[in-house]
């Protein structure tokens, strides 16, 4: 009996080990989602908007961290005076099986780093935060944060830009691609801004405005 025993044991945990004896979740259980990407900070609307513009709704990975990470590199970087600093990056969205990869970074900004009046080729100005600008392969959003947790942003708020870029892109430039881009991005600066204690959120809105911006 107990040299059974030792051979069962011994045999089922090599079974789970190798096979999983058939008895585990099955794949499509197990797949990573959109709205597990970017530490959880993507509202379902944002989830959504990831798989359409990487075209998927099956993710490589899950990298945790990233959101404390920037919060407390912005931090410092705001302790350390200057007019601004390079980018963070918060998170990086996969798509399994190809290419295809959105990275969304953090920094400070100076008013002249602001796009302003300018035209640039494959951007178009929204009306949200002090500045925000979207196309097929990039996402721009600007703020202005006074926090308890940054010692003199009531006289100095920080200012803080959120970027969001594809590694691989041929999406067209339409509205709906467009607005989808900023809509990730929100999410995920609105979580940032939550968590540095921004008072009004940055002046961020709880849902995007895809109103046009006129320059």
């Amino acid at each position: 009996m107990r040299k059974w025993i030792r051979v069962g044991v011994s045999g089922l945990a090599a079974c789970l080990l190798l096979t999983g004896c058939g008895g585990g979740e099955e794949p499509e259980k197990q797949r990573v989602t959109a709205a597990q990407q970017c530490d959880d900070t993507l509202s379902p609307e944002a989830a959504r908007a990831l798989e359409t513009v990487l075209r998927t709704d099956k993710f490589a990975h899950d990298p945790r961290g990233g959101l404390d990470r920037v919060v407390a590199q912005l931090t410092e970087d705001y302790a350390e005076d200057g007019l601004r600093s390079r980018s963070r990056s918060l998170c990086r969205a996969d798509a399994a099986g190809r290419s295809d990869r959105v990275d969304i970074l953090f920094g400070r900004y100076d008013d002249s780093d602001l796009i302003g009046d300018a035209d640039p080729v494959g951007l178009h100005p929204y009306a949200m935060g002090r500045e925000a600008w979207s196309g097929p392969e990039a996402a721009y959003l600007f703020v202005a944060c006074v926090s308890p947790r940054l010692e003199g942003s009531r006289e100095r708020p920080a200012r803080f830009d959120g970027m969001l870029r594809f590694r691989r892109s041929d999406l067209p430039d339409s509205p709906a691609i467009r607005e989808a881009n900023l809509t990730v991005l929100h999410s995920v600066t609105l979580a940032l801004v939550k968590k540095l204690g921004c008072e009004n959120n940055a002046g961020l809105p709880d849902k995007p405005v895809f109103k046009p911006r006129i320059q």
